[in-house]
């Protein structure tokens, strides 16, 4: 494993860093204060190529590896978690997933818009019901000659009222004894007749990001919209969680380290009994701590990346990084606000937002119990990967970028 980043992933990371720093620095605080999303962020997203990062340029995409992707996305969420999760949902849960199971056609005629930032995505897993219990999915497809008839509802989708694709996974049949079998995935375009949805409001955090709910009132999609076979929906949409669980971590890991230079800077100006408070022992164990859970974190989503850029299988290293980034994040935003004392109270500070906005993280792509039982199953080998097709196919620079 070569830890020194090439060229290019230097050259990806900057223009993320330039992009968040000069454009979204200085407005995020009043969006946020909103709760509205930018309306600038998404086209400009777009126009810069990070919507189509890591997808070959075949498919309209920038060509780069899987490591390039985790750098854009700390580098991100090192101004605001709202912006990483527009690549969790259209990049790692959309796209990412019709990179390995779409046809070619179907690539040809939803990915290379979603790429190119034309076309916005999300994903459609989550329901009133049931969340991390994917079996429990009650949203139905029911297969009429050349189309399906889709009807249920999704929450808690992020991009839910911006996006114009949004890939779906619905049961398509009831079989008792292998719930998950009966599961389908599908690319609805969100125009179609009997979509509906709407915005959530009044969220704790990632208030400058867009969160909604999708509902199918017998919605019609054509046979040719299915994404893998009938059956196949429980297998693409762990894959998919693989690829947005590695940018929540590589996110995690930009907040971490937000939090570290917030209070880094702070702590060197504050004073408090005659001496900067960043000479003081315990302030020092807080930020010691910080550069502690920033560079294993690091260490482990760049691994995951290396991992994808090989083709290997990552599920469990994956979700490892998901966990102890999120959780990690966690706290040295709690830690953060502590370093600020009364300030960090309040939203004249960023590190406020950065404690609501990263208790997401430990909710959605898996709980943080959920990662806990992951990995004691893998420990104890309880859990057995099998020959399920969930690894992206291995970035090749030469063909991915022609």
């Amino acid at each position: 494993m070569e830890f020194t980043l090439t060229d290019e992933q230097r050259m990806v990371q900057q223009m993320v860093k330039d992009f968040t720093r000069s454009e979204v620095a200085p407005v995020i605080k009043e969006f946020d204060r909103k709760q509205e999303m930018a309306s600038f962020i998404l086209p400009r997203m777009g126009e810069l190529g990070i919507l189509g990062i890591c997808i070959p340029v075949k498919y309209g995409g920038q060509g780069m590896d899987y490591i390039s992707l985790g750098l854009a996305c700390e580098e991100l969420e090192a101004v605001d978690s709202s912006l990483r999760v527009v690549m969790s949902v259209h990049v790692g849960l959309n796209s990412m997933g019709l990179l390995q199971w779409a046809t070619e056609e179907q690539k040809e005629r939803f990915l290379v818009p979603q790429a190119q930032g034309l076309k916005i995505a999300c994903f459609g897993l989550t329901e009133p019901g049931a969340g991390s219990d994917v079996a429990s999915i009650m949203s139905t497809g029911r297969r009429e000659g050349d189309s399906y008839v889709l009807n249920g509802e999704k929450m808690w989708i992020s991009l839910a009222t911006k996006a114009d694709h949004a890939l779906v996974v619905v049961r398509t049949r009831q079989d008792s004894g292998k719930p998950h079998s009966g599961l389908t995935a599908f690319l609805v375009e969100l125009n179609r007749p009997g979509v509906r949805r709407g915005d959530i409001h009044g969220k704790l955090g990632v208030r400058a990001g867009s969160t909604g709910w999708l509902a199918f009132d017998d919605v019609r999609v054509p046979v040719e919209n299915r994404i893998g076979e009938e059956g196949e929906g429980f297998q693409i949409a762990m894959s998919c969680l693989d690829n947005g669980r590695y940018t929540v971590a590589a996110g995690a890991t930009g907040l971490i380290r937000a939090c570290l230079d917030a209070s880094v800077h702070y702590a060197k100006e504050r004073k408090a009994f005659g001496r900067e408070i960043g000479k003081m022992q315990l302030v020092q164990q807080k930020v010691a701590k910080m550069v502690q859970s920033y560079e294993i974190s690091r260490l482990l989503y760049l691994k995951v990346g290396w991992m994808k850029n090989k083709g290997m299988r990552n599920t469990r290293e994956t979700s490892l990084a998901k966990w102890f980034a999120t959780d990690e994040s966690f706290k040295a935003a709690s830690e953060a606000i502590q370093v600020h004392g009364a300030y960090g109270y309040s939203d004249e500070y960023d590190v406020e937002r950065y404690l609501r906005n990263s208790k997401g993280a430990v909710i959605y792509e898996g709980t943080s119990e959920i990662h806990q039982l992951i990995q004691a199953g893998y420990a104890f080998g309880y859990r057995e990967d099998g020959n399920l097709r969930c690894e992206l196919p291995a970035f090749n620079a030469e063909i991915w970028q022609n």
